[in-house]
């Protein structure tokens, strides 16, 4: 061993500088005390240098043993780190692979061949032993350390791509208690029953004791096969805590509760719905119990009969609502929003009632009849509309509005509206609860105060704190609605004309297809009304004639019927060829008089950017959720929506993927 070779193992304590010099201060102490004892006494001297030559010789033969015992302990230290490595690499519990540059597996550990099972794949592409890792290894960045599946077992994965190397950790215990934590969150709901006032109003106390009875006995085991825990807190109101598993589960079973409770029920000739709200997805029960009642208030907004499910911060998911919401046999209710109705317009400045975009019938005679009741409160009122963008029948409508004078100078544009309102006017929306659906939507910015009278099941959208809500999907018509109310306002004014009248039972007309469709006895109670204040049926008869291009026209987009699903047919119209709105419906409503149709969706160009979808159902098939899905909304049998940027083979393309996923 040479000196250099020693100097290169010497601990790095030994080759300080600092000690270096304190070695040569001492080293020059001794000499300089020998030499002054030779001075002094020259035995003094003899002895301090035999004890000078004595210390040099053991510090000597000390640093020649420490060094040899030094140089042992490295090189053990460097065999056992070496060794250590190979037994990490090979026993360690994480799986290694190496690639070729054409990603080929070169090598892997052990532990990892022994859970992949595979005999060999040495050699064999890294796609085909398992895709997900292969392009977990392509695209490195996309995720940060991303998980795969591969035989039973989750591994997170590590890239390290200049040295072509993937690790895989086994972390399938901690994904399956990450697994049982999501399985075990808090659900929160209430669930409510529709018209148990209304089914048990005609029983006596034994009837409705049965009554409750036989609700119990089904609540009850209901909850103990699905886990969930159920709290009466009212005679129509439950309390629900269960799991996200057991949610899970009612999901893929569609809340099989809703129609077997309906079916139950019905046999004893007392059929009652029930509506449910739920939400998960918050660690605070009270949020999660507001999210659930918002969800039920949804649900009987859009009729009841439903159950509505909503993660926080999600989009709610729909289940439910076969059926046409029942009619409420109470007026009621229809006092209690007149009255409401009245001092909100007597508290505020001007009233501005508007209809939705591409305005119908039912549209125009609920703003009118609206503006009526403004008007008999001695309010001044201004209806919105767009005289660019009407129907053949509105257009002949406001023709004979004309001839009445003091009706017609009540019609603004959306730009006179603008121009005028201010915030203590009243804003009322009419046939429609979508702001994105309104002819001027920038009214409601311009003023907090908005009312929202429609009969459409209930949307997500809806409009920003009105002062007062009256939807409901029961009834045939918003002019229906809005009929009752006249009985309960005082009539210190001018009442109703017959131009009105004639407008709104054109609504209730025109949306029941001539009281044939969503028709119940508060119809024909409104209808009579109408009726008996002068309503014209022969003008609305008038109104609603087509012109015999439009009727060819008709026809020719029924020669385009194409079944896609048993009982569900679809119509379009040519992608260069603009339709009026009405004629849509028209053309769906007679697909629903021909043999075999339960559905019928009609595709037509609106304007060069647009094109819509009318639907309409004899009951069976809920065309609401359908046009949902494509960003519409409606009713159980009567829905819409408007698409823009796409072409109508597009939208038919699209449409019939949605019908496919929905009735399957």
């Amino acid at each position: 061993m040479n000196k250099n070779n020693k100097g290169e193992r010497l601990p790095q304590f030994m080759t300080s500088p600092s000690l270096k010099f304190l070695l040569l201060v001492a080293l020059a102490i001794q000499v300089t005390m020998t030499i002054l004892s030779f001075v002094a006494y020259i035995w003094l001297g003899v002895i301090m240098l035999v004890l000078f030559m004595i210390t040099a010789l053991v510090v000597w033969r000390y640093s020649a043993e420490y060094l040899k015992e030094l140089d042992s302990y490295i090189l053990n230290l460097s065999y056992r780190v070496k060794r250590g490595e190979q037994e990490a690499l090979i026993k360690m519990p994480i799986g290694i692979i190496l690639l070729n540059k054409e990603n080929h597996i070169e090598w892997i550990n052990p532990y990892l061949q022994s859970h992949i099972l595979e005999s060999d794949i040495l050699g064999d592409s890294l796609k085909d032993v398992n895709e997900d890792l292969y392009r977990a290894f392509l695209e490195p960045n996309k995720e940060v350390n991303p998980t795969i599946e591969w035989n039973d077992k989750i591994y997170r994965v590590t890239i390290q791509s200049d040295l072509h190397a993937i690790y895989l950790l086994d972390i399938t215990e901690y994904a399956e208690l990450a697994d049982n934590y999501e399985e075990a969150r808090p659900v929160v709901g209430w669930m409510f029953l529709d018209n148990y006032d209304e089914v048990t109003q005609g029983l006596d106390d034994r009837g409705i004791s049965g009554f409750d009875s036989m609700l119990t006995t089904y609540f009850s085991n209901w909850g103990k096969q699905h886990s969930v825990f159920y709290k009466r807190t009212s005679d129509d109101r439950y309390f629900l805590l269960l799991s996200k598993k057991e949610l899970e589960r009612l999901e893929k079973e569609r809340f099989g509760l809703i129609d077997n409770i309906r079916e139950r029920t019905s046999k004893r000739n007392l059929p009652l719905t029930i509506s449910m709200g739920l939400a998960y997805g918050e660690e605070s029960f009270d949020k999660l119990a507001e999210i659930a009642q918002n969800n039920l208030e949804l649900a009987l907004g859009r009729g009841g009969d439903q159950a509505i499910v909503r993660e926080v911060d999600q989009e709610p998911r729909y289940y439910g609502g076969k059926t046409n919401p029942m009619e409420k046999r109470t007026r009621v209710r229809s006092r209690m929003i007149s009255q409401a109705l009245q001092k909100l317009m007597k508290d505020s400045g001007d009233i501005y009632v508007m209809g939705h975009k591409h305005p119908d019938m039912d549209s125009v005679g609920s703003s009118l009849g609206i503006a009526r009741i403004a008007m008999m409160l001695q309010k001044t009122v201004h209806i919105v509309i767009d005289k660019e963008d009407m129907g053949n029948d509105v257009s002949k409508l406001m023709n004979e509005i004309k001839s009445h004078e003091k009706v017609f100078q009540n019609f603004v544009s959306p730009v006179e509206a603008e121009e005028t309102i201010t915030s203590e006017d009243l804003v009322i929306l009419v046939d429609h609860h979508k702001p994105v659906l309104s002819i001027a939507p920038n009214l409601l910015k311009k003023t907090k105060r908005n009312i929202v009278i429609d009969h459409h099941r209930r949307g997500e959208d809806f409009t920003e704190n009105p002062l007062l809500v009256y939807i409901e999907p029961y009834a045939s018509s918003t002019a229906e609605l809005i009929t009752e109310l006249f009985e309960y306002v005082s009539t210190d004014g001018d009442p109703i004309n017959r131009i009105e009248a004639t407008a709104l039972l054109g609504g209730i007309v025109v949306d029941t297809n001539n009281f044939s469709l969503r028709t119940g006895s508060r119809t024909f109670d409104a209808a009579s009304y109408l009726q008996s204040v002068g309503a014209n049926s022969a003008m609305i008869q008038r109104l609603l004639k087509e012109d015999p291009e439009n009727y060819l026209q008709r026809s020719k987009l029924i020669e385009s019927l194409q079944f896609v699903k048993e009982g569900v047919a679809i119509a379009h119209g040519e992608d260069h060829t603009i339709y009026p709105p009405i004629m849509s419906a028209q053309t769906a409503d007679t697909m629903l008089s021909m043999s075999g149709v339960e559905a019928a969706f009609v595709v037509t160009r609106r304007s060069d950017d647009t094109v819509g979808i009318s639907a309409r159902s004899l009951g069976k098939i809920n065309v609401q959720l359908i046009m949902e899905k494509m960003g519409g909304g409606g009713h159980l049998s009567n829905a819409a929506t408007q698409l823009d940027g796409k072409s109508i083979p597009e939208i038919v393309e699209e449409l019939t993927d949605v019908l496919n996923s929905e009735l399957d």
